[in-house]
């Protein structure tokens, strides 16, 4: 099956690029260059995915996800500036799955799509072989799905990457380096900044269902680590 990636950005040379990017590894792409053509564009031909850029004309990322999201639960995938945090977390409270600073590699780019893509994928006999356990907390590697005592806790992938990466060694702190290499992949620069923002989103949407979840413990000036009790 070949899925349509919508690609709304208005620097037309990453259009260019990122669609040729995307067209080898197997998608269709339709690109649009601001929100009021994509919104038209989408209600005309739906897509399986979005890639949008935060800052356009006429209308911006924000507003072309919001009117997205009265209609649609297709996955979004937000390119926004270095540095633009404020954008990143509203963006995110609105229903964004993941979010990718520009200058960006295309490779975490399209790991980021089929991952998310993944998630809609029916289950597969044998798949709870995958599952990782810890106590009340279960997480889905396949399709990126994690529960905390037995309720749907939403993350984005980068999210699920670093909580997995705690997870999987309970007990064992990891340093920031450490988390960068697990959630984005090595040889990419991420702020330390940006990982502690994405370990205080985890805990807040943990804490949204348990107020006493306390599972991640930060060591300061040395990293982080998922409890073993």
């Amino acid at each position: 099956m070949t899925h349509t990636i919508a690609l709304v950005d208005d620097d037309r040379n990453i259009l260019t690029s990122v669609s040729m990017a995307l067209e080898d590894e197997g998608f269709h792409v339709d690109t649009y260059t601001d929100g009021v053509q994509a919104l038209e564009g989408l209600s005309l031909k739906p897509a399986d995915l979005a890639v949008l850029d935060i800052k356009m004309p006429r209308m911006d990322g924000m507003e072309l996800l919001q009117k997205i999201r009265d209609k649609s639960s297709m996955p979004v995938i937000f390119l926004t500036s270095k540095d633009d945090e404020i954008d990143e977390v509203l963006g995110l409270r609105l229903g964004a799955d993941d979010y990718i600073t520009k200058p960006f590699s295309q490779r975490l780019l399209i790991e980021r799509i089929n991952t998310i893509l993944r998630r809609t994928e029916p289950a597969r006999e044998g798949d709870e072989m995958n599952m990782l356990k810890r106590g009340d907390l279960v997480m889905d590697p396949i399709r990126h799905k994690c529960t905390w005592r037995d309720k749907e806790v939403i993350l984005t992938v980068t999210e699920f990457l670093l909580l997995q990466a705690l997870a999987k060694n309970p007990g064992h702190v990891k340093n920031r380096d450490q988390l960068i290499d697990a959630a984005y992949g090595e040889n990419i620069y991420v702020d330390d900044r940006t990982i502690d923002s994405h370990i205080k989103r985890v805990r807040k949407k943990f804490r949204g269902d348990d107020k006493e979840f306390d599972q991640i413990e930060t060591l300061y000036g040395i990293g982080y680590r998922y409890r073993g009790d």
